[in-house]
């Protein structure tokens, strides 16, 4: 017998419990415990509830999502899954769920009170399915959230920047993530140097309207750039390029440069943007030495792409581990293709792509 998913679900609007309600109830397996109308009655209801994972809506009077759910992973360190709109405000205010400990969230699609719900019935149903595994430990610890102060070397001068990245061949490095990714970039991008000699790709699973916030929130943190990549530029040292929600990310080399192509092809894995089809546009490049990095996140995605990496040669491969991965998934299948040249907690990814890079 399959063990049920006890869930607990918080919104302020009656008719969005109810939506939800009906729609996780009607899964075998999950059963919905209780509902609150807004993150102080979801505090009071936890004082006799033990669900398993906490739906969290952001907009919220008396007490908001983001302060409930602070909270939450103070007293309970359960999974939560936040509800979110995808105006600007609720994009930000989604970002800073993923720093404070949240696993995943659900763009609703029309608004906080969205008719239309049953639009994403099978991804509500799927990230209470895959949180109710998600590893908490490593979402209640401390982020970087300021820039740090370092004791390592950083390039002075940019002819001594452009000797060493000579040496190096152009080092290029490339990072997929997913469920938990947000959180997992932080402590990665935080812990690189300002001149960073490589340009960084990141396709991190997001849709469209959130990428922009997050890339904001990662720049104003980082001693390197961090922004959304944008089509046809040119990709430029220590500056990190994350593919825009709901578009891949792909290369193309234009004399000596590479530019930055972003498309609407086909959906690959469920996702747009892919890991996959990221790493496979960066194999083609034989210019480049490449950093490949998979991080936490759930299902395949960058496997195949990690293969094809491999067949064209001078690439390093890099996972997460499974003690740090939120969800080890796509590091898990990475692993599994033999490729993988070291395994590291996140937070020393950084300190493994600096080795890597020659810093």
């Amino acid at each position: 017998m399959k063990k049920m998913i006890k869930v607990l679900i918080v919104d302020d609007s009656a008719f969005m419990r109810k939506l939800i309600t009906d729609i996780l109830s009607n899964e075998e397996n999950i059963e919905v415990i209780g509902t609150a109308r807004n993150g102080e009655d979801c505090l009071t209801k936890l004082k006799t509830l033990k669900p398993d994972v906490i739906t969290m809506d952001v907009e919220m009077p008396v007490m908001n999502g983001l302060d409930a759910l602070k909270e939450v992973m103070a007293l309970y360190k359960l999974p939560v899954i936040m509800l979110s709109s995808t105006t600007k405000e609720g994009a930000s205010n989604t970002i800073l769920a993923m720093q404070y400990g949240a696993v995943d969230f659900i763009t609703k699609p029309s608004g906080a009170i969205s008719l239309d719900l049953h639009k994403v019935k099978d991804e509500i149903v799927t990230k209470v399915l895959q949180s109710s595994k998600a590893n908490i430990t490593n979402l209640v610890k401390p982020l970087q959230t300021q820039k740090m102060s370092y004791n390592r070397r950083v390039f002075n001068s940019k002819n001594e920047l452009d000797a060493r990245s000579k040496v190096l061949q152009k080092p290029l490095v490339c990072i997929g993530t997913s469920t938990g990714g947000p959180r997992a970039l932080q402590h990665v991008l935080t812990r690189l140097p300002n001149q960073f000699p490589a340009p960084i790709l990141i396709v991190q699973h997001m849709p469209a309207g959130f990428t922009k916030s997050l890339a904001k929130r990662l720049d104003s943190i980082c001693h390197i750039e961090v922004k959304e990549a944008e089509n046809g530029e040119l990709l430029k040292n220590g500056v990190a390029y994350i593919a825009p929600g709901g578009y891949h990310l792909k290369l193309k080399e234009i004399g000596t440069s590479v530019a930055i192509q972003i498309d609407e092809s086909e959906i690959r894995n469920g996702h747009r943007p892919s890991v996959d089809v990221m790493f496979e546009s960066v194999s083609h490049l034989s210019s480049f030495r490449k950093i490949a990095v998979i991080m936490t996140g759930m299902g395949s995605d960058g496997a195949k792409g990690l293969v094809e990496l491999k067949k064209s040669g001078n690439t390093t491969a890099i996972t997460e581990s499974e003690q740090t991965s939120v969800v080890y998934g796509m590091p898990k299948v990475a692993a599994e293709t033999n490729l993988v040249d070291e395994v590291a907690d996140v937070d020393k990814i950084a300190d493994v792509i600096l080795k890597y890079i020659g810093m």
